[in-house]
């Protein structure tokens, strides 16, 4: 049994996504918006977007984070077949999927005025707003800081494979197909060192402290771990799980902008102070993480001897970092291709 999360921005593609797997693939389809319907319904209110919003936040907050996906997920396993559940919107659920089991997120993006566009053809009634309205919808829905709430950004940061739909649904459908042959041969594939330790990291980054960026690293030489580090507040400080964030906004050299947590202390960060801490010598190891380190990261990396990095992806403005190490003499090796388009916005 396979069970496949969807995330993704509004008009972007779950649903066809969705469609794919159950027209062509028989998945059984669970709908997070049928079920949060079902429960507006016996409310006695009107379905729409704002009610959808609104429920869905209260049945979170009265329950659990991950109240709705883990009702989702126990009838997807009652039926003991392949599912896709439609759609995940916070980090508490792709947790909780995540400690389950046999479970996948995929996540769709495309350009807004795309998706906006798409929304006005498929002539929903939630979905008939103007331009202004669905990009206010989409910032309201895109990031939180409570928990409750939904967070798409980080749900496709934390997705292990993001879809680009900006072309044709048969597009859409060859990068869908090709994943789902990945994910199957996986089930009879025995992990590489590489992949084995960026799982690790993976695990790692759930003790995280900072919702707004859930990221671990791993340091190891010749096959053995020395030390490990995750997102979070220096030592004794408060966290930003408990009190909320700090924020600066950063605007980049490719004109990106974003809001990054002035609280937190990188995982590349805490696994080397770690090391310094305990005396752990890093002279000619390998450093797993998420995503490109940023250039203080970069230059501890270099300065403690580490000579590999390897990361799942690349982060959107990396040059700095990319220049660094091959000027230091530190191989960067990528599992993906492709930039990470969430990062805190």
């Amino acid at each position: 049994m396979n069970i496949i999360g969807i995330t993704g921005t509004l008009g972007a593609g779950k649903g066809t996504i969705v469609e794919y797997l159950t027209k062509k693939k028989g998945y059984m389809h669970y709908s997070v918006r049928a079920f949060i319907a079902r429960e507006i319904q016996n409310r006695g209110l009107d379905v729409n977007r704002d009610t959808l919003t609104m429920v869905a936040n209260d049945l979170r907050a009265t329950h659990s984070p991950s109240y709705i996906i883990d009702c989702l997920y126990e009838q997807a396993c009652i039926s003991g077949k392949n599912a896709v559940i439609e759609s995940v919107r916070t980090p508490g659920e792709v947790a909780s999927l995540r400690s389950k089991g046999h479970f996948t997120l995929f996540a769709v993006d495309a350009d807004r005025e795309v998706r906006y566009q798409r929304i006005k053809e498929r002539q929903s009634e939630t979905d008939n707003v103007s331009f202004e309205t669905f990009v206010a919808n989409e910032e309201r829905e895109l990031s939180s800081q409570d928990p409750n709430k939904q967070n798409i950004a980080e749900c496709v940061r934390q997705a292990d494979f993001i879809f680009q739909n900006n072309g044709s649904i048969e597009n859409l459908y060859v990068q869908v197909e090709k994943v789902l042959k990945d994910i199957e041969d996986k089930k009879h594939h025995r992990p590489s060192w590489d992949e084995y330790f960026m799982n690790l990291a993976d695990t790692v980054a759930e003790r995280a402290t900072c919702d707004r960026g859930r990221s671990g690293c791993v340091i190891v030489k010749d096959r053995q771990i020395l030390v490990t580090g995750y997102v979070g507040s220096p030592r004794g400080l408060p966290h930003c799980d408990d009190v909320g964030h700090l924020f600066k906004k950063m605007i980049h050299e490719d004109g990106h902008i974003t809001q990054h947590c002035v609280r937190t202390v990188h995982a590349e960060q805490n696994a080397i102070t770690q090391a310094a801490r305990r005396g752990i010598a890093l002279e000619g190891s390998t450093l797993y993480c998420r995503m490109t380190p940023c250039r203080t990261c970069a230059m501890l990396i270099i300065n403690c001897g580490i000579t590999r990095v390897v990361c799942q992806r690349k982060y959107h403005d990396c040059s700095d970092s990319e220049n660094m190490f091959k000027e230091a003499g530190v191989k960067l090796e990528y599992f993906y291709d492709e930039v990470q388009q969430y990062d805190n916005q």
